[in-house]
């Protein structure tokens, strides 16, 4: 696939080129295992001498299009599919990190996200300092030590909603050496290409927009490609690996060492692959992202407006309305639009909030985010219970804070709901 082509064609016909006579439409391969016709050919796969497929666990033809397209769509040279989006950002850092190292993170981050960095990573021996993502140079900088591996932050931040600025996070990784992580979950590469920014890996929770139906749950982790492995810091890649007769992976796979260690070492030790069904649903949602990201932004915008001006509602957070703390980053990282998540506060704190939850006809309370149907969620007492309150302040998370993702539905329709729910406070 010409990589010259816009980003809507390469979502819709990317990484897969059907032949002559075969399917138009990628094809689901549901199957565990592959058939050779002698003992060397598969030798030579377990020993990352040639490429190709002998287990699902590690590879899968399915799964291999869904990940080059991914690539394709974020500018980077390879991609890896997770079993989630959770197992993508702890893998992200896995790969990099080990018990004595330490990362740098942006404090506001998906309650899961925190939990992550601030309780299991710890019980492996990997510590986290979170950072204010609107802290100055100097302030980040000072949080980086001789042992610190990786700086990670959210593009656009659940449910908090800064919006980052990759570039001065980028560039204090870079004086340190070390590679900038980004969630880019809620802009998905239609609305935002990291990379071209500085970020060095790209992390997805495939279950939000990405498969946008709420079908299938699933993450991928992105390696942009020309990061510097061979600085001193990461001898995991330098060094040779024993569990494959000494092969050094930054000698072995110049172009995407951080990704074929990834597979080779976590995806095959810990089982945690991405479904070849689970593929298959995520592929077809990519063929409409581009559709569904404009329908998002547009709607969400809307309902921002209309909301920022009612009596009832105490206020609005959403980063493409002007006058908003993140509206100026938003106009140089999300000009295309700000995505579909809101947040706002009604009158009344969390009681009246409640009672407009309740009243919602078209817009369901579930606990996801990011899909076609308008739905709303009460972060403090849902996603984000497990943090202290101190800890769901830094990530954001105010008591009366209603999480709104907006979907694809009639504009009309939506902000009707909202109207007549908060006429019940």
């Amino acid at each position: 696939m010409n990589k010259a082509y816009k980003i809507e064609t390469l979502a819709v016909q990317g990484a897969y080129e059907p032949k002559n006579g075969e399917p138009r439409v990628m094809p689901l391969v549901q199957s565990t295992t592959f058939k050779y016709d002698d003992a060397q050919s598969v030798a030579d796969l377990f020993d990352l001498k040639t490429n190709g497929f002998f287990y699902t666990r590690l590879a899968n033809p399915t799964v291999d299009a869904f990940e080059q397209k991914m690539a394709l769509l974020e500018g980077g040279v390879a991609a890896v599919a997770t079993s989630s989006g959770q197992t993508a950002t702890a893998l992200s850092i896995m790969n990099i990190a080990k018990a004595g190292e330490h990362i740098v993170a942006a404090s506001s981050l998906y309650g899961g996200t925190v939990a992550l960095f601030g309780n299991t990573f710890k019980k492996f021996g990997i510590e986290v300092t979170f950072v204010s993502p609107e802290a100055s140079s100097e302030e980040i900088g000072r949080a980086i030590r001789p042992e610190t591996k990786a700086v990670f932050a959210e593009m656009l931040a659940n449910p908090a909603l800064i919006v980052l600025d990759v570039e001065k996070f980028a560039k204090i990784a870079h004086q340190h050496g070390l590679p900038l992580i980004v969630d880019n979950t809620f802009p998905t590469p239609f609305l935002c290409r990291p990379f071209d920014f500085g970020a060095d890996i790209v992390v997805h929770s495939a279950s939000k927009y990405i498969d946008g139906h709420a079908l299938s749950v699933g993450g991928i982790i992105v390696e942009k490609g020309g990061f510097d492995w061979k600085n001193g810091k990461f001898p995991e890649f330098t060094e040779p690996d024993s569990a494959y007769h000494g092969l050094i992976y930054t000698d072995a796979f110049a172009a995407m060492p951080y990704s074929v260690k990834l597979r080779v070492q976590f995806i095959r030790d810990l089982g945690t692959p991405l479904a070849p069904f689970n593929s298959f649903l995520s592929n077809i949602g990519l063929e409409t992202l581009h559709l569904r990201m404009e329908r998002h932004s547009d709607n969400a915008l809307k309902v921002a407006q209309f909301l920022a001006k009612h009596p009832k509602v105490a206020w609005v957070n959403y980063p493409g309305l002007p006058g908003n703390a993140g509206y100026q980053l938003a106009q140089k990282y999300l000009a295309k639009g700000a995505s579909g998540v809101l947040c706002f506060g009604v009158k009344g704190g969390k009681a009246a909030g409640e009672i407009v939850m309740n009243s919602l006809k078209l817009a369901a309370i579930v606990v996801h985010v990011a899909d076609l149907r308008t739905s709303v969620l009460h972060p403090a007492s849902m996603t984000h219970r497990q943090l202290s309150e101190a800890e769901q302040l830094a990530a954001g998370v105010l008591p009366e804070l209603i999480r709104l993702s907006v979907g694809i539905e009639n504009i009309d329709d939506i902000i009707a709901d909202f109207d007549q729910a908060l006429s019940r406070i």
